[in-house]
């Protein structure tokens, strides 16, 4: 079974989950912020996929955060605190996939990744 890890109301985790239904896909889906982030799942994506992968700078809430809280997100122990604190911060959606691959967004790149582990 996969799960898919995202925001309830992000357009492209509705897509995404959309997708998987059409695909007849054994699928649990997990909001970031309802059900919560520990330090240890964040830490399992950041060495599957790396930092650059996992946190969304193109995002309003990125754009929002001081300089010097930005430079402090190159640190792993910090990146973490920062996600946990602000899960919008994470690209979504995150595809746990059965065989403990991670797979970061909804692209044709990622949707031939996630098919191919169905």
């Amino acid at each position: 079974m996969i799960t898919v890890w995202g925001l309830k109301n992000c357009d492209t985790c509705k897509k995404a989950r959309t997708w998987l239904e059409g695909k007849g896909a054994s699928f649990a889906f997990k909001d970031v912020r309802a059900d919560g982030l520990t330090a240890d799942r964040i830490t399992e994506w950041l060495a599957a996929v790396g930092a650059d992968t996992l946190i969304n700078r193109r995002g309003t809430t990125w754009r929002g955060l001081p300089a010097e809280v930005q430079a402090a997100a190159e640190d792993d122990d910090s990146a973490i605190a920062l996600m946990q604190a602000n899960p919008a911060l994470i690209k979504r959606p995150i595809f746990e996939m059965a065989d403990g691959s991670v797979i970061v967004g909804f692209a044709k790149a990622q949707q031939d990744a996630v098919e191919a582990g169905l």
